[in-house]
């Protein structure tokens, strides 16, 4: 059983959890090489990798679109991914003429050495030759390299970054994520509430530090919901009974619903988590542990505070303290208090059995 706060911690705060990724709204390398591709920018070297192998993929499919005739594509685009690659298989490749496409490419797909790790096909001094090569491509090749990481440091990563581009797939920030999923709901001729969009991504766990959850795993959700949904529109119940998602990110998507009056959604998430057999009282803590942040960010904001301070005080991510100012903007400091009491009491009248488990949940969220 997890411990609570004790009801006299509601007005000196508690520890908090974290979400990894930090968010911005800087331009995304999928973006980047997508302008680069309208201005032909990219070339005759480009390196791409990171988190979102998704994307890599995708923009290597943009790359042969824009340069490679169809008619030509086994000719004009030669494909490299075993783990024995050599110079010299780089090099031919290279180095064959281009058939009918604009350009010849060249892709060395899971490169090993990109990363800073060994390869059968390399000694030192072949990954030396290789980093000078690339300075000196033939006319009309574009040499692709893709790989889960880049090492810095290497020579080839610093040739690579002198002669073309470098384009790092880092994870997308939540309006780039939430334009994704609209996207896809879209092309599939469904259509979904934002509100509901920022539920399913919440509760997806993409930015949860705990979960290895990429665009892939996204795009597999999407599918099953697409799959499971009956109507043109994706309700809130088709997202619920498919995507069982991360606890942390269900119950802060559960009081989002409620802070902006949806508690039909809020009661559905609910069954949904007690379905899936999650422990109450873990989900009581995590309730009780987001109060007490919707709480301090209340009297942060009344102390004229800003989300900078509020980040650096609280040590989380800016994406709890966005939602928290938003849930804040609705209650004032003394009924935040009075919610939190009611958790607490809440936890009580169960261990005592004074209340039934599910019905003083449904209670809950029926008083706030």
């Amino acid at each position: 059983m997890i411990p609570f706060t004790n009801k006299n911690q509601i007005d000196s705060g508690s520890s908090k959890m974290a979400y990894p990724y930090k968010q911005t709204e800087k331009e995304h390398a999928f973006q980047t090489i997508a302008k680069d591709l309208k201005s032909d920018q990219v070339g005759p070297v480009a390196a791409l990798f990171g988190r979102e192998q998704y994307l890599v993929h995708w923009s290597c499919e943009q790359i042969v679109d824009q340069y490679i005739n169809p008619a030509c594509k086994e000719l004009d685009l030669s494909v490299l991914e075993d783990e024995k690659i050599t110079l010299d298989d780089i090099k031919e490749a290279c180095e064959t003429f281009t058939m009918m496409s604009e350009k010849r490419v060249v892709i060395v797909r899971d490169f090993a050495l990109l990363e800073g790790s060994k390869m059968k096909g390399f000694t030192e001094g072949g990954e030396n030759d290789l980093a000078e090569y690339v300075k000196h491509l033939p006319e009309g090749c574009l040499l692709i390299f893709t790989a889960n990481g880049a090492d810095k440091r290497k020579k080839l990563f610093k040739a690579i970054h002198e002669r073309g581009q470098i384009y790092d797939f880092t994870a997308l920030s939540e309006r780039a994520l939430k334009s994704f999923v609209e996207k896809r709901f879209r092309s599939a001729g469904k259509t979904i509430k934002p509100s509901i969009v920022s539920q399913f991504v919440q509760n997806s766990g993409y930015f949860h530090k705990e979960a290895d959850y990429t665009l892939y795993n996204l795009e597999n959700d999407i599918r099953k919901i697409i799959a499971y949904s009956e109507g043109s529109e994706i309700l809130l119940s088709d997202v619920a009974a498919t995507v069982s998602g991360n606890l942390e990110t269900s119950v802060f998507a559960m009081l989002d619903a409620i802070s902006i009056g949806r508690k039909d959604e809020a009661y559905l998430l609910l069954h949904s988590l007690l379905g899936a057999g999650e422990n109450l009282y873990m989900i009581l803590s995590l309730i009780a542990s987001q109060f007490e942040t919707i709480l301090e960010v209340k009297e942060m904001l009344e102390e004229g505070k800003n989300q900078k301070q509020m980040q650096g005080i609280l040590k989380i991510h800016e994406f709890r303290i966005k939602k928290a100012m938003s849930f804040a903007g609705k209650y004032s400091v003394g009924r935040l208090k009075k919610i939190l009491t009611k958790v607490y009491e809440i936890d009580r009248n169960i261990k005592t059995g004074i209340l039934e488990q599910n019905l003083a949940l449904e209670l809950f969220i029926a008083q706030i």
